[in-house]
C-alpha cells in the first residue's frame, strides 16, 4: 500500500481514486477531531465533507509529516471550525441588532374587549327599543351610517324638517344614555 506522498503524487497528475484511497484512510480520524471540537456528530459529518473538499481544492499544497497527510488534513479540519464559528457568531450577532419582535397581544384581552363590546351593544340594543321605530331610523342613518339630513330624508321619504325633528326628539329621549351620547355625534 502507498504511503499518502505517493498517494497525494498520483492524486495530483490525474488519478482521482487515488484521492479516495486518502479519504478513506483519512476520514474517520478528521470526523472524530470535528466531533470532539464541534460537539456534535452531524456538524462532523458536514466539516468531513468541506475539509475534503478543501484538500482536494488545494491538492497541490499538501503538506507531509513523516510521509502523512493527515496532520495537514487536521490543520484544514480546524481552520473549517474556526470559519464556521466566526459565521455562526455573525448570524447571532445580526440577529442581535434586529430590533424584538413586537409583543403579541393577550388573548385574554381581546376576549375581555369582546365582551365588553357585546355588553355595549346588548345595551345599545336596549335603548333603541325604546324609541319609535321611525326615530330609530334616523338616528341610524344619520349618526351610523353618516347620512346628512337631505340624504336621510330622500332615504325615508320625508321632508328634511321632519328628518331633523325625528332626531331631536330621539337625542332627548336619549339622553340619560350616557354610552349612547358618548357615541353619538351631530352629523
Amino acid at each position: 500500500m502507498s504511503d499518502d506522498g505517493e498517494l497525494w503524487r498520483r492524486a495530483r497528475e490525474g488519478e482521482p481514486e487515488c484521492f479516495g484511497v486518502l479519504f478513506d484512510r483519512h476520514a474517520e480520524a478528521v470526523r472524530g477531531f470535528c466531533a470532539r471540537r464541534s460537539g456534535s456528530l452531524d456538524a462532523a459529518d458536514d466539516l468531513v465533507s468541506i475539509v475534503f473538499l478543501e484538500a482536494w481544492r488545494r491538492r497541490g499544497d499538501v503538506e507531509l509529516v513523516d510521509g502523512n497527510a493527515l496532520p495537514w488534513l487536521y490543520g484544514i479540519a480546524r481552520r473549517t471550525l474556526q470559519n464556521r464559528w466566526r459565521t455562526a457568531l455573525r448570524h447571532r450577532r445580526a440577529l442581535d441588532r434586529l430590533p424584538p419582535p413586537a409583543p403579541s397581544p393577550d388573548h385574554a384581552d381581546e376576549v375581555a374587549h369582546r365582551l365588553d363590546d357585546e355588553r355595549e351593544l346588548a345595551h345599545l340594543r336596549e335603548a333603541l327599543q325604546r324609541l319609535r321605530p321611525a326615530d330609530r331610523d334616523v338616528l341610524v342613518l344619520c349618526v351610523w351610517q353618516g347620512l346628512t339630513y337631505a340624504e336621510a330624508a330622500v332615504a325615508l321619504g320625508v321632508p328634511v324638517g321632519t328628518v331633523r325633528s325625528r332626531l331631536a326628539r330621539a337625542r332627548a329621549r336619549l339622553g340619560a344614555e350616557t354610552l349612547l351620547t358618548q357615541q353619538l355625534e351631530t352629523p
